[in-house]
């Protein structure tokens, strides 16, 4: 009690009858002092004691908690207060953490541009993606050996790969709405929620790792992605050990999944030594090594495999979600993008003939429909580094200390009207002319050449050594799920529904559930 009396003891006469209560109501009184005290002096300290040379602090009241609450409800609106409060260049805290958030195209820049002396990745997300991709890949790794495991993973994103997936992936939909209970008769209605998990993670794991994965997967493995998607939770950052719910169902996926690749890689390994030969992911980081001569392990192999099926499944899954919604909301649309699919695939005859990945590029509305989805929703809403040395901020007097977090926002930039007219409407049109990423400079990190620039505000797939190389897979799989619908269903939406709002309570901003579309079958 020694503690507690010191604290109390300035109470006086008051402390003196505060002892004939008892125990249990000074530990109360004692708790809620120190509370009270926490509070002015965090108050007292943000007021008296402005730093000219660090970014403005966000005001908050409880020290450690800091503005966690305000910004795990609505990043996006914390972001806009703040920007207008503090301008461009501001820090809030956040469990302990002190995150500067460096808004607009040169915060943009400023964060995907920071050098490997200033800033890590890697100290930043370690701690989130370990637990859900497995050790020795990704976050887990130094840099150069990250750089070298995404060359590998480059095999399978090849022009010459894509055009074989088109009709993998058009397939696993056709397929998949034929048997699925959900699309039962000639209409009827459909949470998205439900469906679009499973449908991204069959059309990835078809492509990208082959027919013997796809094989394997059933309708259960959705709810172990779900599982492990549900890992990217805020409160990992500072407890990602803690065995919360969603924590022990997260590790449980994770031991689940890889399991099942190992026993594929053990099977393979045989195959091997009987001379079968097999041309997919697997096969390929099978038999690679690092450049010192390091092979890859089957252990690795099997994390690297739950982290592409990740990056092909989590951002995929909410931006196609976004976007059917989004066109279900626009009769116009749903039309323009049919009479572009007959107009690009009609054979002359009356019918259309199947997609193909060198025809989907003259879908310019597909196309632009996509980015409209991507720059109203891009997947992740905070993209952070860890600060490894005092970083100065370009015209201004700021300087960022070690140890706090720089924090980009692309897709704050690219729902503001300095940049986009009317950047709350879902406009397709407003792309046309519009010029694309691909036509500036570009430089390679380790991995193949990606585009350098990053003061833009629209970065839906990052930018410099960290940009997504699942870009153009993405695409693909996008416009080819996106036209398979158009093809066979007209979408709209049931009475009382609409575009749901955002849920925020992973790193990915989903709809909110059940995301409940209409759709009518189109004439064969």
């Amino acid at each position: 009690m020694g503690l507690l009396a010191t604290l109390l003891e300035p109470l006086g006469p008051y402390y003196a009858e505060l002892q004939k209560l008892g125990t249990p109501v000074i530990v109360v009184v004692g708790v809620l002092t120190f509370i009270v005290l926490s509070v002015v002096i965090n108050v007292l300290n943000q007021l008296l004691f402005k730093d000219p040379t660090k970014p403005p602090v966000v005001f908050h009241y409880f020290p450690f908690f800091g503005s966690t609450v305000r910004y795990g409800m609505d990043p996006y609106a914390f972001f806009n207060s703040c920007q207008e409060q503090y301008g461009d260049v501001f820090t809030y805290v956040m469990l302990g953490r002190k995150m500067t958030a460096c808004l607009g195209p040169k915060g943009n820049d400023f964060v995907f541009n920071g050098k490997l002396s200033e800033v890590s990745a890697e100290e930043a997300y370690t701690h989130l993606t370990t637990p859900v991709f497995g050790d020795g890949v990704v976050y887990d790794v130094p840099n150069n050996i990250l750089m070298e495991q995404k060359r590998f993973m480059k095999f399978g994103l090849t022009a010459e790969t894509f055009k074989s997936y088109v009709p993998l992936i058009v397939e696993q939909v056709e397929d998949y709405t034929k048997k699925s209970k959900f699309f039962k008769g000639p209409k009827g209605t459909v949470s998205l929620s439900a469906i679009i998990p499973e449908l991204t993670i069959f059309t990835a794991a078809r492509s990208l790792q082959g027919k013997e994965v796809r094989d394997a997967l059933d309708g259960s493995f959705a709810k172990l992605f779900h599982d492990l998607d549900m890992g990217f939770t805020p409160m990992n950052f500072l407890f990602p050990w803690f065995p919360f719910p969603s924590n022990k169902r997260r590790d449980n996926a994770q031991r689940t999944m890889a399991k099942f690749y190992m026993s594929i890689i053990e099977k393979r390994r045989k195959e091997e030594a009987s001379g079968v030969d097999h041309s997919d992911m697997i096969w390929n980081l099978m038999g690679r090594s690092y450049k010192d001569g390091t092979p890859v392990t089957d252990r690795n192999v099997a994390h690297m495999m739950i982290a592409l099926l990740m990056a092909g499944q989590h951002t995929s899954m909410a931006t196609i979600t976004w976007m059917l919604l989004h066109v279900a909301d626009q009769p116009k649309l749903v039309k323009d993008l049919y009479d572009e699919q007959v107009r690009v695939f009609g054979n002359g005859k009356g019918g259309i003939e199947p997609l193909s990945y060198e025809k989907l590029s003259e879908c310019t509305i597909l196309n632009h429909t996509i980015r409209e989805t991507l720059r109203t929703h891009p997947p992740l809403h905070s993209i952070m580094r860890k600060v490894k040395a005092p970083m100065h901020v370009d015209g201004t007097n700021y300087v960022i200390p070690k140890g706090h977090y720089i924090l980009g926002a692309p897709g704050v930039s690219a729902m503001d009207e300095k940049y986009f007219k009317n950047p709350h409407v879902f406009d397709v049109s407003r792309w046309e002319g519009q010029k694309t990423e691909e036509e500036g400079e570009k430089m390679d990190f380790g991995f193949g050449m990606v585009s350098k620039g990053t003061a833009s505000p629209y970065l839906p797939f990052g930018a410099g050594r960290h940009r997504c190389i699942g870009e153009q897979f993405a695409n693909v799989q996008l416009s080819s799920i996106m036209a398979t619908f158009i093809r066979n269903f007209e979408l709209g939406y049931p009475e009382g529904c609409g575009v749901p709002k955002p849920d925020y309570s992973s790193m990915i901003a989903l709809p909110t559930p059940p995301c409940t579309i209409s759709w009518v079958k189109r004439d064969p």
